[in-house]
């Protein structure tokens, strides 16, 4: 099952990806292996020398007894060299880190993140008109 943040290409220009493990609870990862996980708000920060996923919702699954809070900051999985060059990369201006798809590899559940550089209104603009056109060729 893979879950795709599209607001994340929408919204920024997308530089370079990695994919980062997730550390999560066992009711959360019944949660999120079943497709119960919104990326939309979410977003990354290192603190500490550690990558931090903040404000996505994981559904709280229905069988489990104890109460998580479904936004609770869940800590990534990186190589430190990753961790180093996210961090000089997030440093620059206009530069950030965002959840782009949330996806199962055999028992694992891998995020893939990307640096991504805001757009402006014009360039939404543009690609709507872009997605407009190519929808009006098809019929």
């Amino acid at each position: 099952m893979k879950i795709i943040n599209r607001q994340a290409s929408f919204n920024y220009e997308l530089l370079e990806k990695f994919e980062a493990g997730l550390v999560l609870n066992g009711a959360e990862v019944k949660s999120v292996r079943s497709g119960h996980i919104k990326l939309e708000e979410a977003f990354i920060k290192i603190k500490d020398g550690e990558a931090w996923l903040f404000n996505a919702h994981i559904h709280p699954y229905s069988f489990a007894v104890e109460g998580i809070d479904p936004y609770r900051a869940r800590k990534l999985l990186l190589h430190k060299n990753q961790l180093l060059k996210l961090n000089q990369l997030t440093e620059q201006k206009g530069l950030t880190i965002v959840p782009v798809s949330c996806y199962t590899q055999r028992n694992n559940i891998k995020l893939e993140i990307a640096i991504g550089k805001g757009k402006k209104k014009y360039e939404k603009r543009e690609a709507i008109k872009k997605k407009d056109w190519k929808r009006g060729l098809k019929t």
